[in-house]
C-alpha cells in the first residue's frame, strides 16, 4: 500500500483494532470506546475486510487475534503512537483553564502517604482538570500502560512495554509502626517476637522483609494481612502488633497521633520508587506538566544520591 492509498483508510478502524486486541471483546471494547456494541461489531467486519483476514477467532468468552493480527498490532502500535505524538505536540496547555481529564496509576502506599501533596497542587495550578486514579503495582503497570487505561503510574516498577520511559522519583527504606509505649528501639529478637500485621495488594502473608529474615536465619509471624494502608492506624492500635512500611507511608501513618515509627532492627532493603509513562504521550503538553508536578510531589531527590 502506497502513500495515496491511505486516503481510503478510515483510521478511527485502526483504533477499534487497537482496542480488540487489549480487551479480546466487543462488549469491553464497546465500553472503552463509549461506543454501541454493533458499531464495534461493523467496524470489526469492515478491518476482516481491510486486511482479507478473520483478525479474531471466538475462543469461549474472549476473542483470540490470528497471526495475521499480532502481526499487523506489532507494526501498528508504534504507528499509532508516532501520530499521537506528533499531534499532541503541536497543542497548548494551561492548566489555569484546562479541564482535561487524566488517568494516572498509584500503588496504594502512593496513594495513601504521597497523593495528598500532589493533588493539593494539582487543585492550586489547574482547578478544573479531573484525576482519574487507578489502583496499580508491578503487576498491574505494565498492562495499564499498554492498553492506555492509564497515561502514567507510580509504584515499584520492573518490566514495563517496550514504549514505556520510566524515571526514578526517589529511594524509600522501610520503618516499623507500633502503637505501644514501650521506651527504645525494638531489638531484632523483639522484632522477631512480636505479632505482624502485613499490607499485601494479593494477600499474601510474606513479602520482602521475610526474604531478609530468612538471609539471617530469622522469621516473623504474620497474624493480620489487609489490601490497603488506610485502616492500618486503627488496626494497630491498642494492639502489640506492629507493622513494615515504606518511610513515607509511616510518616503519614505517624502524623494522625497514636502510632510511632522506629528503624528496622536489621539493615533493610531500600526500593527505588520509579515514575512510568506511555512513549506516544512523552511530547503532550499537559502531560509533561502533570510528571513534572509528579516529580516534584512525590519525588525525593535526596534520596536518590
Amino acid at each position: 500500500m502506497n502513500r495515496n492509498d491511505l486516503r481510503r483508510v478510515d483510521f478511527n478502524l485502526l483504533i477499534v483494532f487497537e482496542t480488540l486486541m487489549h480487551e479480546r471483546s466487543v462488549t469491553r471494547a464497546a465500553e472503552r470506546l463509549f461506543l454501541g456494541q454493533p458499531a464495534i461489531s461493523a467496524a470489526l467486519a469492515r478491518l476482516r475486510s481491510l486486511f482479507d483476514d478473520p483478525l479474531f477467532v471466538r475462543t469461549g468468552r474472549n476473542m483470540e487475534p490470528t497471526s495475521r493480527a499480532e502481526e499487523i498490532f506489532r507494526h501498528l502500535q508504534p504507528a499509532l503512537d508516532s501520530i499521537s505524538n506528533a499531534l499532541s505536540s503541536t497543542s497548548d496547555f494551561d492548566p489555569a483553564t484546562s479541564d482535561a481529564v487524566f488517568r494516572i496509576g498509584l500503588s496504594d502506599d502512593v496513594e495513601f502517604g504521597l497523593l495528598p501533596p500532589l493533588l493539593r497542587r494539582i487543585r492550586a495550578e489547574a482547578p478544573n482538570v479531573v484525576l482519574v486514579v487507578r489502583r496499580a503495582n508491578y503487576l498491574l503497570m505494565p498492562n495499564l500502560l499498554s492498553s492506555g487505561e492509564i497515561s502514567v503510574g507510580v509504584s515499584y516498577t520492573d518490566e514495563l512495554p517496550a514504549n514505556a520511559k520510566r524515571k526514578g522519583l526517589r529511594r524509600s527504606k522501610p520503618r516499623v509502626l507500633r502503637a505501644d509505649a514501650v521506651p527504645g528501639s525494638l531489638s531484632l529478637d523483639d522484632y522477631c517476637a512480636r505479632p505482624h500485621a502485613l499490607v499485601s495488594f494479593a494477600g499474601d502473608l510474606g513479602g520482602y522483609i521475610d526474604t531478609q529474615l530468612a538471609e539471617l536465619g530469622r522469621s516473623r509471624r504474620v497474624v493480620l494481612a489487609v489490601p490497603q494502608f488506610n485502616g492500618l492506624s486503627t488496626l494497630l492500635a491498642g494492639t502489640d502488633i506492629i507493622a513494615t512500611v515504606p518511610d513515607y507511608a509511616a510518616a503519614a501513618l505517624t502524623a494522625g497521633g497514636g502510632l510511632r515509627e522506629d528503624d528496622l532492627p536489621f539493615e533493610g532493603p531500600a526500593f527505588e520508587l520509579s515514575m512510568a509513562w506511555r512513549g506516544a504521550q512523552d511530547n503532550d503538553p499537559a502531560e509533561r506538566w502533570l510528571r513534572s508536578r509528579i516529580q516534584m510531589f512525590i519525588g525525593d531527590p535526596d534520596s536518590l544520591n
